[in-house]
């Protein structure tokens, strides 16, 4: 099990743009994906970048995902080649800081999906995930990842 943070919380987001690259992607090439991502959206955003990097989740995962990684921005940037804006958006959202492996991010969510059917909170279609520390090369269960879901 992982080493979790402190109990979920329910928040209100203000909408937050962001420039990402979105694909279908099987699962078994997400790292792929992800450092691809990160290279052409950070070069894209270059100064504006107003946060953490993100992976956006739209629907539940199975053999592939429909996915978007990127960073916030400060201020619009324009799109370039595959990169597109995306705003992430506002309103009340469940939120869990996941200490650990990348591996063991299904069990977060877990806790965080029976936390939130506790609440008879109804989670929405899109869910991300901030990545808030790189984690050391010898110790990924060392990365600390937000995860955010906006609910009904």
């Amino acid at each position: 099990m992982p080493d979790t943070g402190p109990e979920p919380t329910l928040v209100d987001l203000q909408p937050q743009p962001c420039v990402v690259l979105r694909e279908r992607v099987p699962m078994g090439e997400m790292t792929s994906f992800f450092s691809r991502a990160f290279h052409l959206t950070g070069a894209a955003a270059g100064p504006h970048i107003g946060g953490p990097p993100l992976g956006i989740y739209f629907g539940m995962p199975s053999d592939t995902v429909d996915v978007a990684a990127g960073f916030p921005v400060h201020s619009a940037v324009e799109p370039s080649g595959e990169v597109v804006a995306y705003t992430l958006p506002g309103g009340r959202a469940a939120q869990y800081t996941h200490l650990g492996s990348y591996d063991s991010l299904a069990q977060s969510y877990d806790r965080l999906m029976t936390w939130m059917r506790e609440r008879d909170l109804t989670p929405a279609d899109v869910m991300w995930e901030s990545y808030l520390n790189e984690p050391q090369p010898d110790h990924p269960e060392s990365a600390r990842t937000l995860i955010t879901w906006p609910v009904a």
